[in-house]
Order: C-alpha cells, then sequence, then structure tokens
C-alpha cells in the first residue's frame, strides 16, 4: 500500500509541477517559479519514496527522499507564498535567508554517514534510527518543515482574512492550501506510529489539496481585480 499511495503521490505531484512550468511561461512571475521549484522538490521525494518502498531502500533514494521531501521543499513552498502575499521585496529578503540555510544542510545531508545496511527492506525508514546526530540533518528537517509551514499557514491565513468578503473564492482555495499542508505536517507523526502506508497517503492527500486551494485561488485572482503584491506597490 505504501508503494502505490507514493506512486500516486508522485504522479499528482509531476502533473502539478507540469501545470505550474506551464502557467510560469504564460506569465513570468517569482511566486509561480518558487512554487513549481517547491512541487518539483515534493515529485522527486515522492518518487524516491516510490523507489524505496517497491524496490528496496539504497543511501541515494534514502537521501533523495529526506533532501527533497523534509528539508528542502516546504520552505522554498513558503518562499512562493511570501512572494504572492507580501511581494518581491519580502520574497527577496526570506530568500536571503534561505542561502545560508540550504548551504549547511545541504552538503550535511548529503555527507552525514549512516549504516545503509540498517536501511529496511520496505516500508519507510525512521530518520531517528538512521541520522544518529541530532545536529544534523534532523535538525535541518526540523527547522525548515516547521518554519516553512508556519509560514505558509499564517500568510494563507492572512490571505483568507484579507478576502473574506471580497473573495470567497480565494478563502476556500486558501483554506484547502492549508489543509494540505496540515496533511503533509502530519506525516511524521503517523509515521511515528509506524504506519508506512498512511504517511505515503499523508503525501498524496497534501500535495491533492495543495494542488486544488492553488488552483481555485488562481481562477478567482483571475475572475476578479484583486492587486498581485508581487507585482503591485508591495513589491516595489
Amino acid at each position: 500500500m505504501s508503494a502505490a499511495a507514493s506512486l500516486a503521490a508522485g504522479l499528482v505531484a509531476t502533473l502539478f509541477c507540469v501545470d505550474l512550468v506551464r502557467r510560469y511561461r504564460a506569465s513570468p512571475s517569482p511566486h509561480t517559479a518558487a512554487y513549481a521549484a517547491g512541487i518539483g522538490f515534493f515529485a522527486l521525494a515522492t518518487w524516491a519514496l516510490f523507489v524505496g518502498t517497491a524496490t528496496g531502500w539504497t543511501s541515494a533514494s534514502y537521501r533523495t527522499f529526506f533532501l527533497f521531501g523534509a528539508i528542502v521543499n516546504i520552505p522554498v513552498l513558503a518562499l512562493g507564498s511570501m512572494f504572492l502575499v507580501v511581494g518581491r521585496r519580502a520574497g527577496h529578503a526570506m530568500l536571503m535567508f534561505m542561502f545560508p540555510f540550504f548551504a549547511i544542510s545541504l552538503p550535511t545531508t548529503l555527507a552525514q554517514p549512516f549504516d545503509a545496511g540498517v536501511l529496511p527492506p520496505g516500508g519507510v525508514p525512521s530518520g531517528r534510527d538512521l541520522w544518529v546526530d541530532m545536529f544534523g540533518p534532523r535538525l535541518w528537517a526540523a527547522i525548515g518543515g516547521g518554519m516553512g509551514a508556519t509560514v505558509i499557514i499564517l500568510l494563507a491565513l492572512v490571505s483568507l482574512v484579507r478576502f473574506f468578503r471580497k473573495n470567497p473564492r480565494l478563502v476556500w482555495g486558501n483554506l484547502a492550501i492549508v489543509v494540505g499542508t496540515l496533511a503533509a505536517s502530519t506525516g511524521g507523526t503517523i509515521l511515528a506510529l509506524g504506519l508506512d502506508w498512511g504517511f505515503a497517503a499523508s503525501l498524496l492527500v497534501a500535495v491533492t489539496f495543495i494542488w486544488a486551494g492553488y488552483r481555485i485561488a488562481s481562477g478567482a485572482r483571475r475572475r476578479s481585480p484583486i492587486p498581485d503584491p508581487a507585482t503591485d506597490g508591495g513589491g516595489r
């Protein structure tokens, strides 16, 4: 069941990424570029999860899964929300903060040793068992995932309050994004309970709700003259 759910999540994430790339080519904007990159990283992580659960884990597949799924993708998605809701200036400031975070966390995750012999033949490995150094990849995953999810949820709620009366469709889109982000955040808890299939299913639910929320919110913006902070005075 884990392999099937991760396969479905990988397919949905890939289609979502293609959708975002097409939108960026039609109308380039920093928030669309960040969202496309974040969902692309999510897709890489879910494909690595599928390979690991279906054929057995290797050091390469697990590092790919952990790096792009636990450390990189959520902060990049949060960057897209920052560009969209607050504006270019805030987005660029956040990007400058992210450079040193990635400069340290990426090589740490790629170089941190662990015994590949403890990788299970199937299911989802526990980062606690593999990354024994708390001040290594597990720390960066906690910082990146926690702060990134917080930014996404707070900015979605800010946008929700801002357009509660003006554009109900946009409100529903943002609610779907919040639900998707919360679903992704609960994945670690589900995994800790030993429900490998539930973890993979949480990723499928997350990417489905985030995609649906993005499409609903994007449709709402096209149908009403709502100023976009990425291009109006907020971005100067």
